[in-house]
């Protein structure tokens, strides 16, 4: 490939890692950003085009494992987490629920959100639908979380946030906007809230990935794999700078500043786009 197309890929990747774990969107930002300028899918394809950037979340995943690695291996009973018991643990069944109503709807609605929801104006309305229940998280939530360690987390509350989860399958909503915003709504700590989020999304993300390849297998070309590659190491290393930065934020700011952000966002696209 040119090193155009490889500088597009990086770009691509330092959009995905740097937004995955925000609660801005990071699909909604590689739409904008390819739609409405770098345009991928005229030389990979629209299919191919859609599984790049599902694929490069990969790199976003690998920088999650590097950060939450003590946590990861302890749900699979690889570490022991001092402190923790048989009982009081956060374990692998928190995961499991919490990402459920997730996996189902996702499985069912794929083909629509590919087809339908893959857009710059359909993004647009899910920037503003997640802003709103961000604000409504931080105006409305507990002032006082009865949550404020991942070791207590009960089950009920893991299936919650993972219904409000559901609501990130459609681009543009963000899946920490949404699961931080769920999280805060049902008792949990903001930094809390946003580690549940990271450990839940290396299944889900690492499953979509995996499903979207197969899907598509016969699409992608050899000619494309260095397109790939620079897209996933981008992500990884930008990914993990803002996954570091973020946890370090999020108990300060909360969720209003992001809030703010995706409607100016929003604001700004409606102009370009309708007028």
């Amino acid at each position: 490939m040119e090193w155009l197309d490889l500088l597009k890929a990086l770009i691509l990747g330092f959009v995905e890692g740097m937004t995955e774990f925000a609660p801005v969107s990071s699909t909604g930002h590689l739409i904008i950003v390819d739609d409405m300028w770098l345009k991928s899918q005229e030389f990979l394809g629209k299919y191919p085009a859609n599984t790049f950037k599902i694929v490069i979340q990969l790199g976003s995943i690998l920088a999650v494992v590097v950060v939450f690695w003590k946590r990861l291996f302890s749900l699979v009973g690889l570490y022991k987490i001092e402190g923790q018991t048989a009982n009081t643990s956060f374990n692998l069944l928190h995961v499991i629920v919490g990402m459920l109503p997730a996996v189902v709807l996702g499985f069912a609605f794929k083909d629509l959100i590919d087809d339908h929801l893959f857009g710059v104006e359909t993004v647009i309305y899910a920037l503003i639908a997640g802003s709103i229940l961000m604000i409504v998280a931080d105006k409305f939530g507990p002032k006082t979380p009865t949550v404020n360690s991942l070791d207590e987390i009960t089950y009920i509350q893991a299936f919650k946030v993972g219904m409000v989860q559901c609501l990130s399958l459609w681009p543009g909503f963000s899946r920490s906007g949404a699961t931080i915003s769920g999280g805060v709504l049902f008792g949990l700590n903001h930094r809390t809230a946003a580690d549940f989020t990271f450990i839940m999304a290396v299944p889900i993300m690492f499953g979509a990935s995996l499903v979207s390849v197969l899907k598509n297998w016969d699409t992608l070309s050899m000619d494309y794999l260095s397109f790939y590659i620079v897209g996933f190491v981008s992500a990884f290393v930008f990914a993990l700078i803002s996954i570091r930065f973020f946890l370090k934020l999020i108990s300060k700011v909360k969720l209003m500043p992001f809030a703010i952000y995706r409607l100016v966002l929003a604001a700004i696209l409606i102009v370009i786009v309708f007028f």
